[in-house]
C-alpha cells in the first residue's frame, strides 16, 4: 500500500470514491444518488439546459443523461420543456420541488463535506479548494 499512497492520482481517486461514497449514505433516502445530485446543481445555476448541454458540462454519456432526467422528473424535481428556438428539442428545468430539495439538503452537504474534510483545518481547506480548481482549470467550465 505504501507504493499507493505514494501515488497522488490515486490518493485523489480514493478521495473521489470516498466523498461519492458519503454523498450517497446521505442522499439514500430520497432514492436519489450524487450523479442526480449534480444534475440538480446544474439545473440551479441555470434557466434549464439541453439533455445534451447535461451530458458536455457534467461529463456523463447522453444514455445516462436520459435515465437520470427520467428519475428527476418521477420525482418531481424537473421537468423537460420544449425548447423555444427548436420545437424538437427539449430544455431540462429545476423545478420548485427540485429547488426546495436542494435547499433541504445544504446543512446536509455541508456536514458531508466536513466529515470529509476534518483532518484539515479553515486555511488547509481554502488551499485545498484553491489547488483543486487550478488542477481542475477548464475542465470545469
Amino acid at each position: 500500500m505504501r507504493e499507493l499512497h505514494a501515488d497522488t492520482g490515486y490518493l485523489l481517486y480514493r478521495l473521489g470514491l470516498r466523498s461519492g461514497q458519503l454523498f450517497n449514505t446521505f442522499l439514500q433516502e430520497s432514492g436519489l444518488r450524487l450523479r442526480h445530485y449534480a444534475v440538480l446543481r446544474f439545473l440551479a445555476t441555470s434557466e434549464g439546459a439541453l439533455q445534451r448541454e447535461l451530458s458536455a458540462r457534467l461529463g456523463y454519456d447522453p444514455s445516462a443523461i436520459v435515465g437520470l432526467v427520467d428519475d428527476l422528473e418521477r420525482q418531481g424535481f424537473a421537468e423537460r420543456r420544449p425548447a423555444p428556438d427548436d420545437r424538437r428539442s427539449r430544455i431540462v428545468a429545476l423545478t420548485e420541488q427540485g429547488r426546495a430539495f436542494l435547499r433541504g439538503t445544504d446543512e446536509a452537504g455541508r456536514r458531508v463535506t466536513n466529515e470529509l474534510l476534518d483532518p484539515l483545518d479553515a486555511a488547509g481547506r481554502e488551499t485545498l479548494h484553491t489547488l483543486l480548481l487550478r488542477i481542475a482549470g477548464d475542465g470545469l467550465a
